[in-house]
């Protein structure tokens, strides 16, 4: 076999053979002003020849949260001042360390995951940041909902059945705005239609409406009448976020004597 034929075959082996992988071309595209998605396209080469693979994995965020941005990081920013404001009426109610100290120390953490979302709304590309944050702030306030649990036996075993009671209460609303705060962050994986991940914001606020008005009822004390705001004022930004995203503006108040003209 002489030189040039061997060359040849080598030639033909290296890419018939070696040149038989896979590889892959990724694009970047922005289809639209709330559109951000890439995908990746497998192909082979076989001896030269170009062999798109009917396989195909894409990521597309059809979706823009950044109408959410403003009142998200409003209400994440409350929540975690509530959180620390029951912690501090816990005190006040000698029950520092406990069950609803902890639950308090939830909420706050929540909070904190909630106004980092709200940063990252503002970037089209941020949008698994987003969905990691509200799913992280949902688990604070379903593990919230344990920690009252606790509260609720030492509140029994203290006799204290109106706190055990009132506790109970504020349970209720802090394990549905939990349920309701991670569709939200799981309506974002699933790429579900922006005003569905409007809907379950908006549910999330109603909620914490409820759990305002049931940590007011914990306590007289100035810290727990505080932090019945704060989660008041969360309530409202929550939904107000959520609204945002379905596209329902609020009605716009007569300013001076518009009123006059009916």
């Amino acid at each position: 076999m002489g030189l040039g034929t061997t060359c040849r075959l080598a030639a033909l082996f290296y890419s018939g053979v070696l040149l038989n992988q896979s590889c892959a071309t990724v694009r970047a595209f922005v289809p639209g002003a709330s559109i951000s998605s890439f995908s990746t396209e497998p192909h082979n080469f076989v001896g030269g020849t170009h062999f798109p693979r009917e396989v195909r994995s894409s990521l597309e965020l059809r979706m823009s949260l950044k109408p959410a941005a403003i009142p998200l990081m409003d209400s994440g920013k409350a929540l975690a001042r509530s959180g620390e404001l029951l912690i501090d009426a816990t005190s006040v109610m000698g029950l520092y360390g406990g069950g609803l100290s902890s639950a308090g120390a939830n909420i706050r953490n929540a909070g904190d995951c909630v106004a980092q979302a709200a940063a990252s709304c503002r970037f089209k590309t941020a949008a698994e940041l987003v969905c990691d944050e509200l799913r992280e702030g949902a688990t604070c306030l379903i593990e919230g909902v344990d920690k009252m649990k606790l509260a609720v036996e030492e509140a029994r075993a203290d006799k204290d059945a109106d706190l055990a009671k009132a506790i109970e209460n504020a349970s209720k609303p802090l394990s549905v705005s939990g349920v309701s705060l991670e569709a939200a962050g799981a309506g974002i994986m699933q790429r579900a239609p922006v005003a569905q991940i409007g809907e379950n914001m908006y549910n999330c606020g109603e909620t914490l409406g409820s759990l305002a008005v049931a940590i007011g009822e914990l306590s007289s004390s100035s810290e727990a009448l505080e932090s019945c705001q704060r989660m008041k004022f969360a309530s409202e930004k929550m939904m107000e976020a959520g609204d945002n995203l379905r596209g329902i503006k609020p009605e716009k108040k007569p300013k001076g004597k518009a009123w006059i003209k009916g």
